[in-house]
């Protein structure tokens, strides 16, 4: 579903607001609702509500209440929150969330993961996009083969 780099601006305000081509595939599904969210405080994920709820099921169905589930969970909670897109097709980013990213008043970079987006700063991004080595590729390459 989502796909590519986005740049964007985070306003005073706080409210970043959906890149077209990320908005035209949300307006397709009717989805107004979002969790926004992270994992470590640096990246923002921000989530179509439907997207985020089978993610938690698929968390919360693993069975075992492991350190690594609740961490997860417990992360996710304490940066998340639920949002509404306005009209303009704003949504505002929990104010927690801002100041660790550090994203308020800002340029970001809205990076399509299929079934959700990331919202990173411009410059922290740039310094710490990853490599994806020759080992990378064979080892999904191998991955891909399994799945058939």
């Amino acid at each position: 579903m989502f796909r590519g780099n986005h740049p964007a601006k985070i306003d005073e305000k706080g409210r970043l607001k959906m890149p077209a081509a990320f908005k035209a595939l949300v307006d397709a599904t009717s989805v107004k609702q979002f969790y926004i969210t992270s994992t470590n405080g640096k990246t923002v994920q921000v989530w179509p509500l439907p997207e985020w709820e089978e993610r938690e099921k698929q968390v919360t169905g693993l069975g075992e209440m492991t350190v690594m589930v609740r961490n997860y969970l417990r992360l996710t909670s304490y940066y998340g929150q639920q949002a509404e897109m306005d009209n303009q097709g704003r949504l505002l980013m929990p104010q927690k969330l801002r100041n660790a990213a550090r994203l308020d008043n800002m340029e970001a970079d809205i990076i399509g993961m299929g079934n959700f987006i990331e919202v990173h700063n411009h410059d922290e991004l740039e310094k710490e996009l990853p490599v994806f080595t020759d080992d990378d590729s064979d080892k999904l390459a191998a991955i891909l083969r399994q799945q058939g």
